[in-house]
C-alpha cells in the first residue's frame, strides 16, 4: 500500500481502472500502447492491481480515449465495464450489508478511496432517496464523461442486485445538455433521464431503502470495511487539514453544519489546535463553513423539484429566512428567488 503515497500528495487512482478503459478502447481500434504513451503512463504500471497512477495521468488517458474512440457515449460504456468486482473492498463492503440503505452509507463513506476527485453524498428529500455526485477536479472537457462513468457504474451494480426495480418511480438528473443520441441511456435509466437540471443525481423511492441484500454477510463486511479503513488512513496521510475539514462539512446534509468543536472532535484535536493548523494552510474555519453553505444553497436552488426559499433556508440551518437572504445577496449579489428565476430561464 505504500505505492499510494509514491506520488507525494497528488491524488491517485488504482491502475486497473486505466487498464479496463484501455481494453474498451482497443475494442474500438485504439491500441493500448498508443493510449498509455500519450498519457505518460508506463506499461508495467497497469500490470498489477495494487499499482497506482496519478489523477493527471488517468485524466489524460480518459481524454485521449474519448478523442481517439470518437464515441460520445464512451463514459456510459466505461461505467458499465466497472462491475462491482472492479472496486474491490469497497464493493465487497457495500454488497455485504443487510439493506440497501446500509450499503449506500458504506459506499458514501469510502467512495473517495476509489475516486478521490469526486464526492458522493446521500440524503432523503420528501419521498425520494437521493444519491448526488459532485466533481471535485477541474476537467471541463471530461465533465459529462466523468459523470456518466460513475452513474453508469452505480446502475450496473443496482441491476445486478435489484434488476429494474429501482427504476419504478426512479429517475436520473444530470447537469449537462441532452446529447443527440439518448439511446445509450435507456438500458441503464429507461426514459427517466432529465438533462440541464443543475445537479447530478440518482433518485429512487425511499421505501426501497429497506430492501434486503441477497449477498449480506456480516463477517465479509467487517473484513472488507477494515481494508477500506486502512486505505482511508493511507490516503488521509497525504491530505491537507483544509481538505479534510471541507469533506467533513460537506458530508452532513440534514441542514446542520458542523461547528469548529464538532470537526476538531472528529479529528481528535482541540479546537485551538485545529484553528492553528488551518491558519498554517492559509484557511479559516468560518470561511470554509460559509463556502460549503453557499454551494449547498446553489445546489438546492438548481434542483429539478425545487424547495421553497423558506424551506432552503431551514435546510441550510438558518432560523430566520431573512438571514439566508442577506447571506445569499452577499455571495451572489442578488436574492435567492432572483437567482433561481435567472438560472431556470437559462435552463429553458
Amino acid at each position: 500500500m505504500n505505492a499510494l503515497l509514491s506520488g507525494g500528495t497528488l491524488p491517485v487512482i488504482r491502475a486497473h481502472y486505466a487498464e479496463i478503459l484501455c481494453q474498451l478502447a482497443e475494442e474500438r481500434g485504439v491500441a493500448q500502447q498508443e493510449l498509455v504513451s500519450a498519457a505518460g503512463i508506463r506499461q508495467p504500471q497497469l500490470s498489477h492491481p495494487d499499482n497506482f497512477i496519478t489523477l493527471d495521468q488517468f485524466t489524460e488517458l480518459c481524454r485521449q480515449a474519448f478523442v481517439r474512440c470518437k464515441d460520445d457515449s464512451l463514459g456510459l460504456e466505461f461505467g458499465r465495464r466497472l462491475k462491482f468486482t472492479a472496486h474491490g473492498a469497497l464493493s465487497q463492503a457495500a454488497i455485504s450489508c443487510d439493506t440497501l440503505e446500509q450499503a449506500l452509507r458504506v459506499l458514501i463513506k469510502y467512495f473517495r478511496i476509489r475516486f478521490a476527485y469526486m464526492a458522493l453524498s446521500f440524503f432523503i428529500e420528501g419521498d425520494e432517496a437521493v444519491i448526488q455526485l459532485d466533481i471535485k477536479h477541474d476537467t471541463r472537457d471530461l465533465h459529462r464523461f466523468n459523470i456518466e462513468v460513475v452513474l453508469a457504474s452505480l446502475m450496473e451494480v443496482n441491476n445486478l442486485l435489484f434488476g429494474q426495480r429501482l427504476l419504478e418511480g426512479g429517475r436520473c438528473l444530470v447537469d449537462y445538455e441532452q446529447p443527440a443520441n439518448v439511446g445509450p441511456y435507456q438500458p441503464l435509466f429507461g426514459n427517466a433521464v432529465s438533462f440541464c437540471t443543475g445537479v447530478n443525481q440518482l433518485r429512487f423511492q425511499k421505501q426501497f431503502l429497506n430492501l434486503p441484500l441477497s449477498l449480506s454477510n456480516p463477517v465479509a463486511r467487517r473484513v472488507a470495511e477494515a481494508q477500506c479503513e486502512e486505505e482511508m488512513r493511507q490516503m488521509e496521510a497525504s491530505t491537507s487539514v483544509t481538505e479534510r475539514v471541507v469533506r467533513m462539512l460537506e458530508s452532513i446534509r440534514d441542514g446542520r453544519l458542523l461547528s469548529l468543536e464538532d470537526v476538531a472532535g472528529q479529528l481528535h484535536v482541540s479546537a485551538r489546535t485545529l484553528r492553528r493548523q488551518l491558519a498554517a494552510e492559509g484557511a479559516r474555519f468560518q470561511l470554509l463553513q460559509e463556502t460549503v453553505r453557499h454551494q449547498r444553497a446553489l445546489d438546492c436552488l438548481r434542483r429539478h423539484s425545487p424547495l421553497s426559499i423558506d424551506d432552503i433556508a431551514e435546510h441550510l440551518g438558518y432560523s430566520d429566512p431573512s438571514n439566508f437572504g442577506r447571506a445569499f445577496r452577499k455571495w451572489e449579489g442578488i436574492s435567492p428567488s432572483a437567482w433561481r428565476r435567472l438560472h431556470q430561464a437559462e435552463g429553458d
